[in-house]
């Protein structure tokens, strides 16, 4: 009888470094390898236990005197959107998505290249080359997929093939209960459909779709104005050191 235990996965502490939400503070983080054949099943485990995926690295806050970032996730099946939200549905009629294996390609990095320089010119994914972008998609063990949003041609049926401009690109894990938004960009000029709004609508949408309950968001930062969207997908539930609880904030908004 072989009672050899299973590989336990091995955790590791960075090194103080700023953090890149809130001035003044410090950021550490813990972090394991999601590799080999319990790498999806590990991935489960640890998101549904706060930690985020960048590649084959699973991370999570570990910070000694802040505790301002916490895991958020929408409850899908009790979503109901605004009526700010159901006006950017409408504004994105036109669009067509596409989910496709998590590959890289040309077209996905030029528009990756015109959010950055829009919108994180000075973030660490500033200097990010095509290679490093392909390493971003592909370097998964876990089950990920690509979704490429694009505007459908004119004349062209619902059910037609996307050919036509690329709009926005999200890279997404799906898990046991749910989607996970990994990363999403989009064309920066699109201020007046809201797409990130309408890409997190999608992802509610097709959590729906699967008949799982979650869509994780990753991490709202209290005190930092960039992460403050996250509280809008009500009914959503925090970490907290009890557990999954509801969050009794933002309602969203009209």
């Amino acid at each position: 009888m072989n009672t050899q235990a299973t590989p336990s996965p091995q955790f590791y502490l960075t090194a103080p470094a700023i953090c890149p939400y809130l001035p003044g503070e410090m950021e550490r983080k813990v972090f394991t390898h999601l590799v080999g054949p319990r790498a999806a099943e590990m991935n489960d485990l640890l998101t549904q236990g706060g930690f985020r995926r960048s590649q084959n690295i699973a991370y999570r806050p570990a910070c000694e005197a802040c505790r301002a970032c916490v895991s958020v996730r929408i409850l899908a099946g009790e979503f109901q959107p605004a009526r700010s939200m159901r006006r950017v549905l409408a504004a994105n009629k036109d669009v067509i998505a596409s989910v496709g294996p998590a590959q890289p390609s040309t077209e996905q990095f030029s528009l990756f290249r015109r959010y950055l320089d829009d919108r994180h010119q000075k973030g660490g994914m500033s200097d990010m080359s095509a290679l490093d972008y392909a390493i971003m998609v592909e370097d998964t063990h876990v089950n990920t997929r690509i979704i490429e949003y694009r505007r459908r041609e004119p004349g062209a049926g619902i059910s037609a093939e996307p050919k036509g401009e690329l709009l926005g690109v999200a890279l997404t894990d799906l898990m046991s209960d749910g989607l996970s938004m990994v990363y999403s960009f989009f064309n920066p000029e699109l201020e007046k459909r809201s797409f990130g709004t309408f890409m997190i609508l999608d992802h509610i949408n097709r959590t729906n779709t699967l008949g799982l309950p979650h869509v994780y968001l990753g991490y709202w930062v209290k005190g930092s104005t960039k992460m403050g969207y996250k509280t809008r997908y009500q009914p959503q539930e925090h970490l907290t050191a009890r557990g999954w609880e509801r969050f009794a904030g933002e309602d969203g908004g009209e």
